[in-house]
């Protein structure tokens, strides 16, 4: 599999803070005892969040196969499309 460039992941790395943050936040609402509506709107909140970081690393890698020559191989190209299909 190839590996990414640091550059292209400084998105998804923001995207992944912001998630631990609501992750934080959503220990301390079960910590303060909050309603259960409350906690599991911030919990689909994280899980639509790191769904986003997946694909955002999936788009990254593609793009980067994309542009450099002689692109991914066959291989390369099927583990993508699996990781790809398991976030869905």
């Amino acid at each position: 599999m190839m590996e990414l460039k640091p550059e292209e992941l400084g998105a998804v790395a923001n995207r992944l803070r912001k998630a631990q943050g609501q992750i934080g936040g959503i220990l301390r609402m079960i910590e303060q005892g909050r309603d259960c509506t409350d906690i599991v709107t911030q919990l689909v909140a994280v899980n639509h969040a790191m769904d986003r970081a997946g694909f955002a690393m999936i788009a990254a890698s593609l793009k980067q196969c994309l542009s450099e020559p002689g692109g991914a191989d066959s291989e390369d190209a099927q583990n993508l499309e699996k990781l790809f299909l398991s976030l869905a």
